[in-house]
């Protein structure tokens, strides 16, 4: 089991340091350089614009690259060296963005390499100083706190491990219990005295946190625990073993202060969801700004291969369960099908225009559903929206079939660039294909769609699975 969310607390305040240190020196290191090369910081309004750009992309691009995530048992060589590939990508991005503005001219070339430098010395040492203060206030014991574990065995060396992976939080593990079973049919918490007074031994002295571990069939464990720490004013705190459900982002949080354990969530919310809009947003207008000369083409390549429209528009599902209309460029002939029914295209189906099949084959009649991303009502990556009927006929077949509706549809998804793509006409491929679509929901980053995106440009003309 991953205990996520068992160190939020702490792990909160620390990612919240690193962040606004990181926000601190991108702009400090972009003055600095100004008076390194240019003797001042310029006048005009560009640079200090790009430098609250260059925090801002920070903010999307450096959890990308995993800047912000626990360095468990990892070396500073490996966070630096991670580094060394966020800020330099943070700053190509924004040279990307001046040229498509046309503003570029307007910056200092010395000036920029030498904030690309400056910038990287400052946040590689602003992370060693950081990490090295942290350690060194561990090892003098401020601020750490003392645990005690009730588990079994296996249970408590596993926490043991995950607390010694993840020094920055200050959390030792002193002392380990191991509750015997509750006597059969007893109703008295203070039974088996003798039992609990090794606890309360272990308890004794210099220890903050009590973690009781143990399956939530142990109710009576649970309660024989609270009562022989009824005097102590240690915090003692259930960690739930949820190994064996069937999980999907999930989390320990607090609603309105009543404790609640997420076993299945979209995990993007957030800072998560902000960035992911983002990034539909800006790559969704850069790409129409780019093909819509392309789309206008194929509009009349439509209208010229077969009467009808250029557009076929689909009721489909989108995030929450909720019905959205795709938008396609038509690759088929006009055909009307009996209500509540769906045919599948097949490879070599006579319903395919001659155009339509060079259209579904680069994927070129997906382009529209970019409009859709604009609207808000998908993602450029995501699970592939299928059609009402289809998902009327695997909901119940399909163990966890709606749980890929927690998040924005997708032009493109994990599940199509691992070879999933087109008809489902068995079971197995409509399993495997949730399968992967589970899996994007799980491990989501920008960096995964960054890569998902351009692993389906490179397959689009490989991919024996379009017809």
């Amino acid at each position: 089991m991953r205990y996520r969310g068992v160190l939020k607390e702490y792990a909160t305040l620390w990612e919240a340091m690193l962040r606004t240190s990181d926000a601190i020196i991108v702009v400090l290191s972009g003055w600095l350089a100004s008076e390194i090369y240019l003797g001042g910081m310029p006048q005009l309004p560009g640079y200090r614009i790009g430098m609250v750009l260059a925090v801002l992309l920070c903010l999307i691009m450096f959890p990308a690259f995993g800047m912000y995530k626990v360095w468990r048992g990892r070396s500073i060589t490996e966070e630096i060296w991670t580094l060394t590939l966020a800020w330099p990508a943070t700053l190509v991005i924004l040279t990307l963005f001046a040229f498509l503005t046309k503003t570029g001219p307007e910056f200092s070339r010395g000036w920029f390499l030498i904030w690309l430098g400056v910038g990287w010395v400052m946040l590689a040492l602003s992370r060693t100083v950081l990490r090295s203060a942290l350690r060194a206030l561990r090892r003098r014991g401020f601020n750490q706190r003392n645990v005690v574990i009730v588990a079994n065995r296996e249970k408590a060396d596993e926490l043991s491990a995950f607390l010694a992976d993840a020094p920055w939080s200050g959390l030792v593990v002193t002392g380990i219990y191991t509750p015997e079973p509750a006597a059969a049919g007893s109703s008295d918490p203070g039974q088996d005295r003798d039992d609990l007074a090794e606890l309360v031994r272990l308890v004794d002295g210099d220890v903050a946190q009590v973690w009781i571990a143990v399956p939530l069939r142990e109710e009576e464990t649970i309660h024989r625990v609270q009562y022989a720490l009824r005097h102590s004013t240690v915090d003692v705190r259930y960690v739930p073993d949820i190994s064996s459900f069937q999980l999907l982002n999930h989390s320990i949080a607090e609603v309105a202060g009543i404790p609640m354990i997420s076993l299945s969530s979209s995990g993007m919310d957030g800072i998560d969801r902000v960035v992911k809009s983002v990034e539909d947003y800006i790559l969704a207008s850069l790409i129409l700004l780019l093909v819509s000369p392309i789309m206008l083409l194929i509009a009349a390549g439509v209208k010229l291969s077969s009467p009808g429209p250029a557009l076929f528009r689909q009721r489909r599902l989108g995030m929450g369960g909720e019905e959205i209309t795709i938008l396609k460029f038509r690759s088929m002939v006009q055909h009307a099908e009996p209500p509540g029914s769906l045919t599948q295209a097949r490879r070599g189906d006579a319903r395919i225009t001659a155009f339509g099949t060079f259209l579904r084959r680069t994927s070129l009649d997906e382009l529209p559903q970019f409009l859709n991303v604009l609207r808000g009502e998908m993602s450029i990556v995501g699970p592939r929206p299928h059609p009402l009927e289809l998902n009327e006929q695997y909901k119940t077949l399909v163990d966890r079939y709606m749980a890929r509706h927690k998040i924005k549809p997708g032009i493109t998804g994990w599940a199509q660039i691992n070879g999933y793509r087109g008809e489902t006409d068995t079971l197995l491929k409509m399993q495997k294909r949730i399968e992967y679509d589970l899996h994007y929901i799980e491990n989501w980053s920008l960096w995964l769609d960054l890569k998902i995106i351009a692993l389906t440009v490179i397959r689009q003309f490989v991919d024996r699975n379009a017809y």
